[in-house]
């Protein structure tokens, strides 16, 4: 690996560091301005000034603001992201009882998503303006155009309350056999993967047919080469760059998608806790949600970045 690619990748990362450091910044200076705050959600609306004063001063939120996010922030680079203002737990307890039901609704959805899409982005693009062309590149445009709260209370309407196959709700901790958990697993599944297959499959169709339509690719075929090696010994893995970006800002749509899809099915993640931490104005276990979210898009689209790094000849020749 040569030293222009070293030096890239460190450009990379370091932008990646300084992104999460702005956004920390802004996630904490929004959250402040919110309406109320965890003293008021608990003692209600009838509550006295005297009352809300101690609670507010137990609790440390009659501190300046830049002064509670020094301390925020500083606790979490060491690891400790504070106490709820509600429950009174660790921070951490809490996220670390959610986050791998989250990990696990990412993983299944990825498990489908990924080679159902990059099938179908390949094949459209090699039989490109065919009927199957055609026909997958309306479904997917259809499906791009429906928001995922839409697609999630239709499956709920059809295979919940109509055909009565599915639970409307998803209870991971009733899993006790296969058949458990694909009921547990297939309607919030079936949402996220809709709209990520039809995003991944367009950016890998329009991926491969950069590449076939490159001069290299008419010299392959000059040559002789099958139609089926010419796509997976030269296009492919050309645009392997390309298709790695695809699938990574693909799968960073689930950091935002699976908070609707998590309360719409009351599934016990990380993004239902950070839904209910907001609506309880509990800002330490928001601020850390909303940093995890953030911390797993900009790792996956350097990872994206790094890909295409990497997978450039042009780079690699140098």
């Amino acid at each position: 690996m040569n030293l222009l690619i070293l030096k890239l990748l460190g450009q990379r990362v370091a932008l990646a560091l300084l992104s999460l450091l702005a956004v920390s910044v802004i996630v904490f200076a929004i959250t402040s301005v919110l309406p109320g705050d965890a003293a008021q959600e608990q003692l209600g609306q009838e509550a006295t000034p005297e009352a809300l004063a101690a609670l507010r001063a137990q609790m440390g939120l009659d501190v300046p603001g830049p002064v509670r996010y020094g301390r925020w922030l500083g606790g979490l680079l060491t690891g400790n992201p504070g106490t709820s203002s509600v429950t009174q737990m660790p921070v951490g307890e809490l996220v670390g009882s959610r986050l791998p039901n989250s990990l696990l609704l990412a993983a299944v959805t990825a498990l489908f998503s990924v080679p159902i899409a990059l099938t179908l982005g390949i094949a459209s693009a090699v039989w490109r303006g065919s009927w199957f062309d055609r026909a997958a590149s309306l479904a997917a445009v259809g499906v791009v155009s429906v928001p995922e709260f839409l697609v999630a209370t239709l499956a709920v309407l059809v295979f919940a309350v109509k055909l009565r196959w599915l639970p409307a709700l998803s209870y991971v901790s009733e899993i006790d056999s296969i058949g458990q958990m694909l009921k547990a697993f297939a309607m919030p599944v079936l949402s996220l993967c809709c709209v990520i297959v039809a995003q991944m499959m367009r950016m890998t169709r329009a991926a491969v047919i950069d590449q076939l339509e490159a001069p290299y690719i008419e010299m392959v075929r000059l040559k002789g080469a099958s139609p089926l090696r010419t796509v997976m010994a030269h296009a492919l893995p050309n645009a392997i760059g390309p298709i790695a970006n695809a699938v990574a800002l693909s799968l960073s749509y689930l950091l935002g998608g699976v908070i609707i899809i998590e309360t719409i099915f009351n599934y016990p993640g990380i993004a239902k806790l950070m839904v209910d931490g907001v609506s309880q104005r509990d800002m330490p276990l928001v601020l850390t949600c909303a940093m995890i979210f953030c911390s797993g898009y900009l790792l996956l689209v350097t990872l994206a970045d790094l890909c295409a790094i990497v997978a450039n000849p042009r780079l690699r020749h140098q």
